[in-house]
């Protein structure tokens, strides 16, 4: 569970924005929907983000904050040294000369070291990247911290300065490892990237859970393609299984989707209804390509808890079809385990079924720079405006400025 994100000077965000999901006690139930922070919390957070904008807004820019970070704990150890980082600042000298931030908090193991452990805490990272120059990135801090039950306030689990110096705390289990970790720390790698290669168990339990956070956003040029998407398929019978039996629930007019082998490599053929013979996936329509090609990172949130950071899901999904996907985050049956949905989308429509807590919007100014705020934080917002036709209205801001 993601429930606040700090940005600064990352892509198209030249100034600090802060997008926090937590939803007070007062504000009243909605099961399934706006779900408990953490173990033992009163306050809550939705389980499905919509991020709403004009073209260019910055909406592609919240998910990349998700989708950087997860990539940057995870492989930013195996990146090419002296090599930028996959990420672009605000697009103005002055910004290229400024660092950038990132903050990420969200609800994670309580003692993610025990075996079995359930409860859960609040849990902060951050990080500061340094000015660029063109000769590399650098980290000029990098935290993790956390709150336990016990704790009055957030407490130390590592802390690393631009030195790469880092101070950690005992239960951590570095020991002999500090030494070791502070001579292999690469200046533009990630402490957690960096200890998981010598098998530290506390960087091995947050690289599984960053993971677990799914997304379409590229950030390097290795664009998946077809053929891994139908490998992927041919290697898991219960994703296939899956997939069949939502593609024929939500009637697209599929019967059965199988994975053949022909010459040695995957292909998709399709079974419809009335047809004498199935259809191979190029003749297949838009839209079914576009569902078969998303719907792995949504079943994988959903069996992990994980996160999925979806851009444009109204392009994968028709709009008849989306508000179904919604419902399966909130439905318990679906969503066993408390994934979360964080989608940019341009499908007004759903608003009229969305809380004014689930929805983001983002608004760029004839600078250039990105304001993002929640249709919760706009004073004197009631639960019951037809936020759709306000919206289109242009009274949350958010929309295209024609003529």
């Amino acid at each position: 569970m993601i429930y606040k994100l700090e940005i600064e000077n990352f892509y198209s965000v030249r100034d600090r924005q802060v997008i926090d999901l937590t939803v007070g006690r007062r504000v009243p139930e909605e099961p399934g929907r706006l779900v408990q922070l953490h173990t033992g919390s009163e306050d809550r957070a939705p389980r499905v983000i919509a991020i709403y904008g004009a073209n260019a807004s910055g909406k592609s820019n919240v998910l990349r904050t998700i989708a950087f970070l997860s990539w940057f704990v995870q492989y930013s150890f195996e990146h090419k040294a002296r090599t930028l980082l996959p990420y672009q600042k605000f697009l103005t000298a002055e910004q290229e000369a400024a660092p950038t931030r990132l903050s990420i908090t969200f609800a994670g193991l309580e003692d993610p070291l025990k075996e079995g452990t359930t409860a859960t805490c609040p849990y902060v990272y951050t990080v500061e990247l340094s000015p660029r120059s063109g000769n590399g990135d650098m980290v000029l801090s990098e935290s993790l911290h956390y709150r336990p039950r016990d704790a009055a306030r957030m407490v130390r689990v590592f802390e690393r300065n631009a030195a790469g110096h880092v101070k950690a705390a005992a239960w951590v289990g570095l020991g002999r490892e500090l030494s070791v970790l502070e001579n292999i720390l690469r200046p533009d790698a990630s402490v957690i990237s960096t200890l998981g290669q010598l098998n530290n168990q506390l960087a091995l339990s947050f690289m599984q859970s960053a993971n677990a956070i799914d997304t379409n956003i590229l950030l390097t040029r290795f664009e998946q393609n077809d053929l891994d998407l139908l490998t992927g398929y041919a290697r898991s019978p219960e994703l296939l299984n899956a997939l069949n039996r939502d593609i024929r629930r939500i009637d697209l007019g599929v019967d059965e989707i199988q994975i053949l082998a022909e010459n040695g490599a995957p292909v998709a053929s399709f079974t419809h209804a009335g047809l004498d013979r199935p259809i191979r996936m190029p003749f297949e329509s838009h839209g079914t390509q576009q569902f078969v090609r998303i719907y792995p990172t949504i079943y994988r949130a959903l069996a992990l808890g994980g996160v999925a950071a979806i851009d444009e899901l109204d392009v994968a999904i028709h709009p008849s079809v989306l508000p179904e996907i919604l419902r399966w985050f909130s439905d318990p049956d679906r969503n066993p385990h408390g994934a979360q949905l964080w989608m940019s989308s341009h499908a007004v429509s759903l608003l009229d079924g969305l809380l004014k807590e689930e929805v983001l919007i983002c608004e760029k100014g004839t600078d250039g720079a990105s304001e993002i705020y929640g249709l919760g934080d706009i004073k004197g917002i009631r639960r019951d405006e037809n936020f759709l036709q306000n919206y289109v209205g242009g009274v949350y801001g958010g929309v295209p400025s024609i003529g």
